[in-house]
C-alpha cells in the first residue's frame, strides 16, 4: 500500500530565503526554507516503509507542495491513504482546507489527520470536518502501520477515532510506547528542502547557513505547568531513547553533513548519566555538529552543562516565564528565582555561546509592578537573547480547564480557538498597558546590554550580522516595538460573540 503523508504548516512561521539564494544550486528543484523540519512525517515514513508500505512526503512550506499540486498527485499517482498533520490551533484552518481539497480530487481516499491539536480534539475535529475520516491519537509509529493493515476494520485500531456512518467511534487508547529505541531513524532525504537555522517570524534572521536539521532524543515532560498541553497529551510521562540510539542517529547525521542541530526534546535536562554518556559520545566519536536544547533550570543535570559545552552544544533555551516569585508559583513553574539564577550563570561559566530566556507577560493577577520586575531579572541575567510574549491559552492545558470552570470558556464551542489571557481574563492588564511595558522594559534591556555588556553585545550583533542586511538587522532590533501581525488573530469566546451588538 502507498501513503502520503502532508505536513501543514502555519504560514507565519516559514520564510523562502530572498530568491537569489532560495535554490541551491539552480534547477534541481530544491528549495531552501527558514523553518523546522517536519520531523513528524519524517519518523514515521521510515517506519511505514519497514511495513513495507510506499511513502511519498510533503510539506506546504515547498512552494510546489501546495493544496493544489497535492491534489493534482492524487489525482495522477492515488495513494491507498493520506495521512495530515498539523501541530496546533493556528494551523486546524489550512489543515481542513487541505482535506476538502484532497477530498474532492478523489472523494474515495481515506484521510486520516494527527498531531497534538488533532490528538487532543480529535471528536470535535471530525464533528466539524467531514473531509476528514479519522484522527490517530497519540503516537504514530505503531497506530499509522496499524491502521493501513486494517483499513476494512477500523474498530480494530487502537487509538483510532473514526466515523462510523454519523456516529464518532472513539478505540480505546494505544498505550505510549515503551521502547523508542525499536523504530529507524527519520527519513531527512526525501524532501527537496533545505531547511535554514533561523528566526522566520516578524524580520526573518538567519543564524547559519549550515546543513540543519533537528532530532528528538525524549518525549515528554512530568511537569504541569498551567500553559502547557504536553503533559496531557503524554499523560504526564517522561521518556528517553537511549543514548546509544541517539548516538547511532548523531553519527548519521554528522556523516551526512550535517554541521548544525536542535534537540526537540520538551526537557532535554533530566536524566544525568544519559546527558553525560552522550556528550561523551559526542566527544570520543568526534562529531563535527554544534547543537543546542531546551531545559529547566530546576534539573539536577543542570551540573552536566560542563559536558555539554565540551560536547559543541552552543545554544541553551530555559523557560525562566517571570521575574517574581508570585508569578512562577501562579503558572506552577516549581522553579525559583535563585534556581534561574544559577542556571544561566553556570551555563556562561561553563562556556554555552548562546543562552536564551522564554518569559511571558499578562499572567493572570500580574500587576505592572511585576511585569517591571521581570524585565529587571532579565537585564540581571547573563541572557545572550530573550523573548517576551503574552500569555495564551490554548485547550488541553490546566489554563484553558480554568477559565472553562469559571464561565469564561466555552469547551465546547471555542476548541478550536486560542486566546490572549489579557482579551478574557479581567484579572489580567489589557492588552495596550502590556505591550506599552513590553516596549518600555525592552528599552531597558538593550540598554543595558548596550552599556553593561558592551563586548557581549557586539559579537551576538555579529553573530546575527553574519546573514543579515544592516537594514534587517535594524528591522529585527526594532521589532519588539512593533505590534505583530498574524495571519490569524485570536477569536473572542462564544459567550463575548453572542453577547455583541448586532451592526445594521
Amino acid at each position: 500500500m502507498n501513503a502520503f503523508l502532508i505536513y501543514v504548516r502555519d504560514e507565519n512561521f516559514y520564510q523562502l530565503l530572498p530568491p537569489k539564494r532560495t535554490q541551491s544550486p539552480p534547477g534541481n528543484g530544491r528549495v531552501r526554507v527558514m523553518a523546522m523540519p517536519p520531523l513528524g512525517i519524517q519518523t514515521l515514513a521510515p517506519v511505514l516503509r519497514l511495513h513495507g508500505h510506499g511513502v511519498r512526503l510533503f510539506d506546504t512550506c515547498h512552494p510546489q507542495m501546495k493544496a493544489e499540486q497535492i491534489a493534482r498527485a492524487v489525482i495522477e499517482d492515488p495513494p491507498d491513504v493520506i495521512g495530515i498533520s498539523f501541530l496546533s490551533t493556528t494551523t486546524y484552518p489550512a489543515a481542513k482546507r487541505m482535506a476538502g481539497r484532497l477530498r474532492s480530487a478523489n472523494p474515495r481516499i481515506p484521510i486520516i489527520v494527527g498531531g497534538a491539536f488533532a490528538s487532543g480534539n480529535s471528536d470535535y475535529i471530525l464533528r466539524d470536518c467531514p473531509s476528514i475520516d479519522c484522527v490517530g491519537v497519540g503516537e504514530g509509529e505503531e497506530l499509522l502501520p496499524d491502521y493501513m493493515n486494517r483499513l476494512d476494520d477500523p474498530g480494530a485500531v487502537q487509538g483510532l477515532v473514526w466515523r462510523d456512518g454519523r456516529q464518532i467511534v472513539r478505540n480505546p487508547l494505544r498505550p505510549l510506547i515503551r521502547d523508542l529505541d525499536q523504530f529507524p531513524y527519520p527519513d531527512r532525504t526525501s524532501l527537496p528542502i533545505d531547511y535554514i537555522e533561523s528566526l522566520p517570524l516578524d524580520v526573518p534572521a538567519v543564524l547559519s547557513l549550515k546543513k540543519f536539521c533537528t532530532m528528538q532524543t525524549s518525549r515528554g515532560c512530568p511537569y504541569s505547568c498551567i500553559y502547557c498541553d504536553i503533559p496531557s497529551l503524554t499523560q504526564g510521562r517522561w521518556r528517553s531513547r537511549s543514548a546509544a540510539h541517539v548516538l547511532g542517529e548523531m553519527q548519521e547525521l554528522n556523516d551526512m553533513g550535517y554541521r548544525s542541530v536542535y534537540l526537540t526534546d520538551d526537557h532535554f535536562l533530566l536524566k544525568r548519566k544519559r546527558i553525560r554518556d552522550i556528550c561523551r559520545g559526542i566527544v570520543e566519536r568526534k562529531l563535527e555538529f554544534t547543537w543546542g536544547c531546551e531545559g529547566r533550570v530546576d534539573s539536577l543535570a543542570v551540573d552536566q552543562l560542563a559536558d555539554m559545552s565540551r560536547a559543541n552544544c552552543t545554544f541553551l533555551a530555559f523557560g525562566v516565564e517571570s521575574g517574581t516569585q508570585k508569578i512562577l508559583d501562579r503558572l506552577n513553574k516549581r522553579q525559583t528565582l535563585e534556581q534561574i539564577s544559577k542556571a544561566v550563570s553556570t551555563a556562561k561559566r561553563n562556556g554555552i555561546q548562546r543562552v536564551h530566556g522564554f518569559f511571558v507577560i499578562g499572567s493572570p493577577g500580574e500587576t505592572k509592578g511585576d511585569i517591571r520586575a521581570s524585565f529587571r531579572f532579565a537585564a540581571d541575567l547573563e541572557l545572550d537573547t530573550f523573548n517576551f510574549n503574552r500569555l495564551c491559552a490554548y485547550r488541553g492545558t490546566p489554563l484553558w480547564r480554568e477559565y472553562v470552570g469559571e464561565g469564561i470558556l466555552d469547551d465546547e464551542q471555542d476548541w478550536d480557538k486560542w486566546f490572549k489571557c489579557s482579551d478574557i481574563d479581567p484579572t489580567v492588564l489589557p492588552g495596550e498597558t502590556l505591550n506599552r511595558l513590553r516596549s518600555r522594559g525592552y528599552a531597558l534591556l538593550f540598554a543595558h546590554r548596550l552599556f553593561r555588556r558592551p563586548i557581549q553585545t557586539l559579537r551576538l550583533l555579529k553573530a546575527f550580522g553574519r546573514h543579515m542586511k544592516i537594514r534587517d538587522m535594524l528591522r529585527l532590533l526594532l521589532s519588539p516595538f512593533r505590534r505583530r501581525n498574524l495571519s490569524r488573530s485570536p477569536d473572542l469566546p462564544a459567550a463575548r460573540q453572542a453577547a455583541k451588538p448586532c451592526s445594521s
